[in-house]
């Protein structure tokens, strides 16, 4: 995976986006030591320390290309360049889908961010051979609910959490959104970096 792409967010920020690698385990643990008490808990759905374990870091940094990928998004002018990051990770008892989950600092939301990795994680599956996308979040999480409705997903609620869906064959459910517009533009900017001509 020496896969490496210096991109633009919407705001012109130079960022690089990248898989994760073995050397970026003490940022990733850093990072999460930096998300508020909030975001920890929307992200595992129970109220945890500021500590990661090394058994979710060997996770993360343990990769496939073909049943999890983990990749993050680096802004180098920065002494803590690490601003967000997502993995997905195949069911292996349905392999046409994969499980997406994604990890964006605080102070760094609302940037597009979320929606670049989104595109990340679409294309690598894609490339793997899946066909779903599927995220899950609290009820009460109604930015990320919003967020990914916007995007394109399906949300159901299955009497625990809410379930939304990615059809990964069908760019034509993207709305007109800003983030499905930006999830779109994006889609075309890494496909031939991710996919090839």
């Amino acid at each position: 995976m020496g896969e490496r792409f210096e991109l633009r967010l919407r705001d012109g920020t130079p960022v690089i986006v990248r898989p994760l690698l073995e050397e970026d385990r003490p940022a990733v643990a850093e990072a999460y030591r930096r998300l508020s008490p909030e975001g920890r808990y929307q992200r595992f759905w129970s109220p945890i320390g500021e500590l990661l374990g090394d058994a979710m870091l060997d996770r993360l940094i343990e990769q496939d290309p073909q049943t999890h990928v983990t990749w993050v998004v680096l802004d180098p002018a920065r002494e803590f360049p690490g601003v967000g990051g997502a993995s997905w990770w195949r069911n292996r008892a349905n392999p046409a889908e994969a499980e997406i989950s994604a990890m964006v600092l605080d102070a760094d939301q609302r940037r597009g961010i979320g929606t670049l990795l989104l595109a990340v994680m679409w294309l690598t599956a894609f490339r793997a051979g899946v066909e779903h996308l599927v995220a899950y979040t609290l009820q009460d999480n109604r930015r990320a609910a919003k967020w990914m409705q916007d995007c394109g997903a399906d949300g159901t609620w299955d009497g625990y959490k809410l379930v939304f869906r990615w059809d990964l064959n069908n760019l034509d459910s993207l709305p007109a959104t800003a983030a499905g517009v930006d999830l779109a533009e994006w889609l075309a900017i890494l496909s031939p970096m991710i996919l090839g001509d």
